[in-house]
C-alpha cells in the first residue's frame, strides 16, 4: 500500500472516529434525512443559511459504516463558509470524482475530500460516501421526505 494510500485511510478513520460537526442543529433553516439500505445508513444534515446565501453552519447527525460517516464529517467542513452556488459545484465535482465520472484527476478545489478518491473502485461504497452529499442536496431543495441511495 502506497504511503498516500495509507494516508488517506487514517484520514477517513480519524473522521469515522472523531466525526466533525456531529451534532443536531436546533436553530437550522434546512434539514433532509437520507438513508443507505444497502448498508445500513441514516444520516440527517442540518443546515444554516445566513441573509447573504452563505452556509454559516452545518451539522450532521446518524450512523453508518467508516465511509459514510467520514464523507458526512468531511462535508461539513468542506461546505461551511461557502456559497449555495459554490456548495452546488462542490456537489458535482464530489460526485464525479466518487463515481469516476471523468477521466481527469480529481481537483486540487477539493482540498481534504480528496482521501475518498479511492473509493471509486468501490462501486458499492460509493453510495456509502454519497450519501451525506445527497441529503445536503435535498436539504437545500427543502424535501421533506427522506432520500435514499437506492
Amino acid at each position: 500500500m502506497s504511503d498516500l494510500s495509507e494516508l488517506y485511510q487514517e484520514v477517513i478513520l480519524d473522521h469515522y472516529k472523531s466525526p466533525r460537526n456531529f451534532r443536531e442543529m436546533t436553530d437550522c433553516t434546512h434539514c433532509a434525512e437520507g438513508t443507505n439500505p444497502m448498508c445500513g445508513d441514516r444520516i440527517t444534515v442540518f443546515v444554516h443559511i445566513d441573509d447573504d446565501k452563505i452556509v454559516d453552519d452545518v451539522s450532521f447527525q446518524g450512523s453508518g459504516c467508516a465511509i459514510s460517516k467520514a464523507s458526512a464529517s468531511l462535508l461539513t467542513t468542506a461546505v461551511k463558509g461557502k456559497s449555495l452556488s459554490e456548495v452546488e459545484h462542490l456537489f458535482h465535482e464530489v460526485h464525479r470524482m466518487l463515481t469516476g465520472e471523468t477521466s481527469c484527476p480529481p481537483s486540487e478545489s477539493l482540498g481534504k475530500l480528496r482521501v475518498l478518491e479511492g473509493v471509486c473502485e468501490f462501486p458499492v461504497r460509493v453510495k456509502c460516501a454519497t450519501l451525506a452529499w445527497h441529503a445536503l442536496q435535498a436539504a437545500l431543495k427543502n424535501r421533506e421526505e427522506p432520500i435514499s441511495t437506492e
